[in-house]
Protein backbone atom coordinates (compact mmCIF):
# COMPACT_ATOMS: atom_id res chain seq x y z
CA UNK A 1 0.00 0.00 0.00
CA UNK A 2 1.03 3.89 -1.07
CA UNK A 3 1.44 6.68 0.92
CA UNK A 4 -1.92 8.37 0.93
CA UNK A 5 -0.05 11.93 0.28
CA UNK A 6 1.76 10.06 -2.96
CA UNK A 7 -1.46 8.48 -3.56
CA UNK A 8 -3.30 12.08 -3.80
CA UNK A 9 -0.27 14.04 -5.62
CA UNK A 10 -0.28 11.21 -8.44
CA UNK A 11 -4.02 12.00 -8.47
CA UNK A 12 -3.78 15.47 -8.97
CA UNK A 13 -0.95 14.83 -11.69
CA UNK A 14 -3.28 12.51 -13.76
CA UNK A 15 -5.93 15.16 -13.47
CA UNK A 16 -3.60 17.38 -15.56
CA UNK A 17 -2.24 15.31 -17.75
CA UNK A 18 -5.35 13.78 -18.87
CA UNK A 19 -6.81 17.35 -18.97
CA UNK A 20 -4.25 18.71 -21.05
CA UNK A 21 -4.03 15.93 -23.43
CA UNK A 22 -7.77 15.85 -23.95
CA UNK A 23 -6.92 19.52 -24.71
CA UNK A 24 -4.26 19.31 -26.90
CA UNK A 25 -4.02 16.00 -28.66
CA UNK A 26 -7.60 14.25 -28.91
CA UNK A 27 -9.54 15.34 -31.64
CA UNK A 28 -12.73 13.73 -31.66
CA UNK A 29 -15.78 15.17 -32.98
CA UNK A 30 -17.43 13.14 -30.45
CA UNK A 31 -16.01 14.46 -27.91
CA UNK A 32 -18.39 17.57 -25.95
CA UNK A 33 -17.40 20.48 -23.24
CA UNK A 34 -16.00 18.44 -20.29
CA UNK A 35 -14.70 18.91 -17.01
CA UNK A 36 -11.93 16.55 -15.20
CA UNK A 37 -13.77 17.01 -11.51
CA UNK A 38 -11.74 14.46 -9.33
CA UNK A 39 -9.22 11.29 -9.77
CA UNK A 40 -9.23 8.85 -7.22
CA UNK A 41 -6.27 6.34 -6.94
CA UNK A 42 -6.68 2.91 -4.90
CA UNK A 43 -3.90 2.35 -2.42
CA UNK A 44 -1.83 0.17 -5.07
CA UNK A 45 -1.53 3.09 -7.60
CA UNK A 46 -2.30 0.71 -10.28
CA UNK A 47 -6.35 2.22 -10.73
CA UNK A 48 -7.14 5.50 -11.36
CA UNK A 49 -10.61 6.46 -11.42
CA UNK A 50 -11.46 9.76 -12.96
CA UNK A 51 -14.79 11.51 -13.13
CA UNK A 52 -15.98 13.88 -15.16
CA UNK A 53 -18.55 15.87 -16.14
CA UNK A 54 -20.51 17.18 -20.01
CA UNK A 55 -22.22 20.49 -20.29
CA UNK A 56 -25.07 19.04 -22.55
CA UNK A 57 -28.11 17.14 -23.15
CA UNK A 58 -28.03 13.26 -22.63
CA UNK A 59 -26.52 12.97 -26.05
CA UNK A 60 -24.30 15.19 -25.60
CA UNK A 61 -22.91 12.82 -22.22
CA UNK A 62 -23.11 8.86 -24.22
CA UNK A 63 -20.92 10.58 -27.21
CA UNK A 64 -18.64 11.49 -24.52
CA UNK A 65 -18.28 8.49 -22.85
CA UNK A 66 -18.24 7.05 -26.05
CA UNK A 67 -15.00 9.09 -26.98
CA UNK A 68 -13.41 9.10 -23.51
CA UNK A 69 -13.41 4.91 -23.45
CA UNK A 70 -12.07 4.95 -27.27
CA UNK A 71 -9.09 7.66 -25.94
CA UNK A 72 -8.07 5.66 -23.10
CA UNK A 73 -5.13 3.99 -24.50
CA UNK A 74 -3.70 7.44 -25.84
CA UNK A 75 -4.53 8.60 -21.77
CA UNK A 76 -2.93 6.04 -20.32
CA UNK A 77 0.00 6.11 -22.88
CA UNK A 78 0.73 9.80 -21.74
CA UNK A 79 -0.12 9.16 -18.07
CA UNK A 80 2.83 6.27 -18.38
CA UNK A 81 5.39 8.91 -20.08
CA UNK A 82 5.10 11.75 -17.92
CA UNK A 83 4.78 10.38 -14.20
CA UNK A 84 7.58 7.84 -14.93
CA UNK A 85 5.91 5.50 -11.87
CA UNK A 86 6.73 2.11 -12.61
CA UNK A 87 3.63 0.63 -13.41
CA UNK A 88 1.19 3.10 -15.15
CA UNK A 89 -2.20 3.15 -13.75
CA UNK A 90 -5.36 1.70 -15.67
CA UNK A 91 -8.27 4.57 -16.35
CA UNK A 92 -11.94 4.44 -15.40
CA UNK A 93 -13.75 7.27 -16.46
CA UNK A 94 -17.10 8.02 -14.53
CA UNK A 95 -19.38 10.39 -15.17
CA UNK A 96 -19.42 12.89 -12.12
CA UNK A 97 -23.41 14.23 -10.61
CA UNK A 98 -23.53 17.74 -12.25
CA UNK A 99 -24.66 20.05 -9.41
CA UNK A 100 -27.92 20.55 -11.46
CA UNK A 101 -29.42 17.25 -11.28
CA UNK A 102 -28.59 16.42 -7.32
CA UNK A 103 -31.48 16.65 -5.06
CA UNK A 104 -31.72 20.09 -2.97
CA UNK A 105 -31.46 19.72 0.74
CA UNK A 106 -34.32 21.73 1.18
CA UNK A 107 -36.30 19.11 -0.94
CA UNK A 108 -35.18 16.95 2.20
CA UNK A 109 -35.65 19.15 5.23
CA UNK A 110 -39.11 18.85 6.44
CA UNK A 111 -40.99 21.93 7.00
CA UNK A 112 -41.65 23.58 10.77
CA UNK A 113 -45.00 23.13 12.05
CA UNK A 114 -46.54 26.26 13.66
CA UNK A 115 -49.13 25.26 16.76
CA UNK A 116 -51.17 27.73 18.51
CA UNK A 117 -48.96 30.87 17.65
CA UNK A 118 -45.82 28.92 18.92
CA UNK A 119 -42.99 28.20 16.58
CA UNK A 120 -42.05 24.67 17.54
CA UNK A 121 -39.39 22.54 15.37
CA UNK A 122 -40.13 19.36 13.74
CA UNK A 123 -36.47 18.04 15.28
CA UNK A 124 -33.97 18.94 17.52
CA UNK A 125 -31.25 18.68 15.20
CA UNK A 126 -32.33 21.71 12.68
CA UNK A 127 -29.60 23.69 11.04
CA UNK A 128 -31.80 26.74 10.84
CA UNK A 129 -33.73 26.52 14.51
CA UNK A 130 -35.39 29.08 15.70
CA UNK A 131 -35.29 30.86 19.43
CA UNK A 132 -38.05 32.53 20.85
CA UNK A 133 -36.85 35.55 20.64
CA UNK A 134 -35.91 35.59 17.72
CA UNK A 135 -39.28 35.49 15.94
CA UNK A 136 -40.43 38.11 17.94
CA UNK A 137 -37.04 40.43 17.04
CA UNK A 138 -36.21 39.91 13.40
CA UNK A 139 -36.79 36.22 12.10
CA UNK A 140 -33.08 35.80 11.68
CA UNK A 141 -31.55 32.41 12.74
CA UNK A 142 -29.81 31.91 15.94
CA UNK A 143 -26.27 30.94 14.82
CA UNK A 144 -26.34 34.13 12.61
CA UNK A 145 -27.23 36.42 15.99
CA UNK A 146 -24.92 34.79 17.89
CA UNK A 147 -21.88 35.56 15.39
CA UNK A 148 -23.50 39.28 15.73
CA UNK A 149 -23.38 39.62 19.33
Amino acid sequence: MADPARARKLADRIREIVAQTLEMRIKDPRLGFLTITDVRMTGDLHDATIYYTVYGDDLARTETAAALESAKGVLRSEVGRQTGVRFTPTLAFIADIVPGEMPTPDAQKPEPRVRSGLFTAPSANLVSTYSWNSIFRSSVPVSIMRSRI
